[in-house]
């Protein structure tokens, strides 16, 4: 009994920390993939369009209907013995009983109409294809914007608690000047300010937060308790799949999945004239039929027959006249063609125009974390020479407090930067149709590491 006690307490510890590790990027996204509502949706909107190609292909092959009939009648039959005889006794009615069994074949030869609806079909999965990796890169794009967002609003409460520290030591410290007449009361009055509001900041930045991991909740339907944030910024950031602008829009116009899409519904559209213009051509089919029937034309001749007919044969049916309807039809879907090819158009000049913003934003990006860095070096070494010369006496409580704030928002500015820096790197990919799995590996390496 001891050692199961001890075991189960070895295995509620073990369940303790894995709850209380700390979840990285990959970690959530994997939640993501059996959680996320949305993508779910998809993935049964997906798994529906694939009956489209067993629709369309079910119109090169047979149909065959079985009906059967079963019929009691009574029939008076006076009338019947009138006719062949001259006595006056009226015969009770007569009950007559049939029935019948038929089977229908119809194996299509030659119908346009289906022919198109087949290619349609084939189209309309390919589309589905493409509709459903656009969601995963979707959700990668919300679970990574949510993960950022959750470190963002992490660095504020921790740049807010930093601040607040060091605020309270120089507040308690221009106090005790204060009391042995050394500073002034300015001293006192500005730390307290100063304190008062990143207390305030502090509240603000835990809203936040809370706000921020509620939305990530919302995504993998639990609260993310601790998310992995970057230990160092990444000294190499411009290893990149293609190195121009040009090559990424280029890629983003051959590869991207929502302009596949829009190609996929202007060839939908395009095959949708060719099928109403089918209604046009003729139909020829192979009919069977076989029929078994017992009790025939007895209500007529008060004794019914059995009857057992076979055919076989080619039938042709040749539209004539069908009111203009199918003008009118071919009409509206070459309007809706058109009406495609110019969303296929539009579609292809966001693709192109986001490619290069995005671009943009990605070398930018590199080059601001740049800069913050080194922005974050000298804020740090003004911040240490302010207090050297505050302990000698040439600088004031409000300049080593307008250095600690300088150093804290160079610290925050740098972690939000290289966050949104690794998300228009995402972003990036997911314009040039690159975004998988692989690629958020490549992200959350840069971020454990």
């Amino acid at each position: 009994m001891k050692y199961l006690q001890f075991v189960f307490a070895i295995l509620i510890g073990a369940v303790s920390v894995s709850m209380l590790q700390a979840a990285d990027l990959m970690n959530i996204y994997q939640e993501a993939l059996t959680q996320d509502a949305q993508y779910r949706s998809a993935r049964a909107g997906y798994q529906a369009t694939q009956e489209k190609l067993v629709q369309g292909r079910a119109g090169f092959l047979p149909t065959i209907t079985l009906a059967g009939t079963r019929t009691v009648q009574e029939v008076d039959a006076g009338s019947i013995f009138s006719t062949t005889t001259n006595s006056n006794i009226n015969p009770a009615p007569v009950i007559i009983q049939s029935r019948g069994v038929t089977i229908s074949a119809t194996q299509p030869l030659f119908r346009m109409e289906n022919i198109v609806i087949y290619q349609q079909s084939k189209t309309e999965v390919s589309r589905a294809d493409a509709q459903f990796i656009v969601a995963g890169q979707d959700l990668i794009l919300r679970v990574a914007q949510a993960y950022f967002d959750v470190l963002d609003t992490q660095i504020d409460v921790e740049v807010a608690e930093a601040q607040k520290t060091a605020i309270l030591k120089q507040l308690e410290q221009a106090k005790r000047n204060f009391e042995v007449g050394i500073s002034t009361i300015v001293d006192t009055n500005e730390a307290q300010a100063r304190y008062d509001l990143t207390t305030s900041q502090e509240i603000a930045a835990r809203n936040a937060l809370e706000i921020r991991k509620r939305t990530l909740q919302g995504i993998i339907d639990r609260f993310p308790e601790n998310l992995v944030s970057a230990k160092e910024i990444a000294s190499d950031l411009s290893k990149l799949t293609y190195a121009t602008m040009d090559e990424w829009v280029h890629a983003a116009e051959e590869k991207n999945f929502a302009l596949k899409i829009q190609q996929a519904a202007y060839e939908i559209a395009s095959q949708e004239v060719k099928r109403i213009w089918s209604q046009h051509y003729p139909t020829v089919d192979l009919v069977a039929q076989y029929s078994d029937q017992t009790g025939v034309g007895g209500a007529i001749t008060g004794r019914g027959i059995d009857l057992i007919s076979k055919s076989i044969g080619v039938q042709l049916n040749v539209p004539l006249f069908q009111g203009f309807s199918v003008q009118s039809r071919v009409r509206e879907a070459l309007a809706n063609q058109n009406r495609a090819l110019h969303d296929l158009e539009t579609v292809r000049r966001n693709t192109a125009l986001q490619a290069r913003q995005q671009f943009l934003n990605v070398t930018n990006g590199i080059a601001q974390v740049k800069a913050l860095k080194q922005a974050l070096i000298s804020s740090q070494s003004q911040l240490d020479s302010t207090v050297l010369g505050q302990e000698v006496g040439v600088r004031t409580e409000v300049d080593v407090l307008n250095a600690q704030q300088q150093m804290y928002s160079a610290k925050r500015d740098l972690a939000k930067a290289y966050h949104s820096y690794l998300m228009s790197r995402l972003r990036l990919s997911a314009e040039a149709g690159e975004l998988d799995e692989d690629t958020l590996i490549q992200i959350n390496a840069m971020l454990i590491k």
